[in-house]
C-alpha cells in the first residue's frame, strides 16, 4: 500500500475582511500546490480560525481551501482552545487523513515545565524569574492504517527565530533600542524553541517505550536546520547520545535523500533554509521511497516583509514523502 505523508505550513491562513491577497487569490495559487501533493495525511501549521455570529471559531478558510481537493472528505483534527470549545484565533495545527484517526491530543508543559528566566536588559528590570512558556502546543494523532497498524503524527510548529519581547528594548515593532535586548529576545526564543523540542522527544520516548517498533513521523515547520539543536533534539542521533542501545529510537530527516543543491523549503535573503521537515522512526523508515520538497516557485520571503506586499502563496515549500507499506 502506498502511502503519501505531507508537511505544509499555510503561512497565516485567514479569510479577514479586506486582508490583501484575499483568500480567494491564495485558494487559486494554493489548491493546485495540495493537489499536486497527491496525499493521503497532511499537516498542517499557521492555519488561522474564523469566526461567525453565535458559533465557535473553526477552520472555514482551510474547509474553502480543501473543498475543491479530495482532501475534503478527510478526517480532519486540529489544536483547540484549553477548553475544547474552538480552535485558536490563529496558528492552529491541523492534521488531515484519508484512514481513520482513532485519537488526538495536544500537549504544552505537559512533560516539560515552563522554565524560569529573569531577564536582565529589561526596562525597568526585573525583581525575580517568570516562567518562559511557549506559545505552541504539540498536536499528537494516532491513526489506524489498513490492516489496524497505528501510525503516530506529532505535528509541530516551534518558536520561530524572532526574538521574543523584553520590556522597554523595543523602539517599535522592528526596532530594538540595544543589540543587547535583541541578543536576550533572541536568546528567549531558543528556550521556548529547544524546549517544545524537548517535550516532543520526551513524548517520542514514550510512544517507544510502549511499542519498540512504533510506526512515527514528526512533521511540521521547525524553524530550524538539520543541525540545529531543536531538531538534534528530536532525532536523537546515537553520535549525540553516544548510546547505541538506542539505535531503533532514532528519528531520520526524510529529506536527507533530496539532493543538497535543491534542499530547501524556506528562501530566505538569497539562501535555501530547510526548516520544514518529516522524521520517520527506524521502523517506518524500512518502507520508504522517497521525498519531494515543491520549491521551484519560492519566492524571497526576506523581500517580501522589506516591501509589506505579501505573496498569495506561502513562504514555505510543502514537503512529501513516500512510502510503499506491506499489505498486512
Amino acid at each position: 500500500m502506498s502511502m503519501r505523508i505531507a508537511t505544509f505550513n499555510l503561512e497565516n491562513l485567514d479569510d479577514k475582511p479586506g486582508q490583501n491577497p484575499s483568500l480567494r487569490e491564495r485558494i487559486a495559487v494554493m489548491r493546485p500546490q495540495l493537489q499536486r501533493l497527491r496525499a493521503d495525511i497532511l499537516c498542517f501549521q499557521e492555519v488561522n480560525g474564523q469566526e461567525t455570529p453565535g458559533q465557535p471559531r473553526r477552520l472555514l478558510a482551510l474547509e474553502e481551501v480543501l473543498a475543491g481537493t479530495p482532501y475534503r472528505d478527510f478526517h480532519m483534527v486540529s489544536t483547540m482552545t484549553a477548553d475544547g470549545f474552538q480552535v485558536y484565533d490563529e496558528r492552529n495545527l491541523v492534521v488531515a487523513s484519508r484512514h481513520p484517526i482513532t485519537a488526538h491530543r495536544t500537549l504544552k508543559h505537559d512533560f516539560a515545565q515552563a522554565p524560569q528566566y529573569r531577564k536582565v536588559t529589561a526596562s525597568p528590570p526585573e525583581d525575580e524569574a517568570r516562567d518562559v512558556s511557549w506559545e505552541r502546543p504539540i498536536l499528537h494523532a494516532t491513526i489506524e492504517l489498513p490492516g489496524g497498524r497505528p501510525l503516530h503524527v506529532i505535528n509541530l510548529h516551534l518558536k520561530s527565530r524572532l526574538p521574543s519581547n523584553v520590556d522597554g528594548q523595543k523602539a517599535d515593532r522592528f526596532t530594538w533600542r540595544t543589540a543587547a535586548g535583541w541578543a536576550e529576545g533572541a536568546f528567549l526564543s531558543v528556550i521556548k524553541r529547544v524546549g517544545q523540542a524537548l517535550e516532543t522527544r520526551i513524548l517520542i520516548d514514550q510512544i517507544f517505550d510502549t511499542d519498540e517498533n512504533a510506526w512515527i513521523v514528526v512533521c511540521g515547520d521547525l524553524n530550524a536546520d538539520l543541525d540545529h539543536v531543536p531538531v538534534e533534539a528530536i532525532r536523537g542521533d546515537v553520535e549525540n547520545t553516544g548510546n547505541g542501545d538506542l539505535a531503533t529510537r532514532v528519528m531520520v530527516p526524510c529529506e536527507l535523500s533530496v539532493p543538497e543543491t535543491s534542499r530547501y523549503s524556506l528562501y530566505h535573503h538569497g539562501r535555501g533554509q530547510m526548516l520544514d521537515h518529516l522524521l520517520a522512526s527506524r521502523g517506518l523508515l524500512t518502507f520508504y521511497r522517497g521525498t519531494e520538497i515543491h520549491n521551484e516557485l519560492l519566492h524571497d520571503e526576506s523581500v517580501a516583509f522589506a516591501r509589506d506586499a505579501k505573496f498569495p502563496e506561502s513562504d514555505h515549500a510543502p514537503v512529501v514523502a513516500a512510502f510503499d507499506l506491506p499489505a498486512n
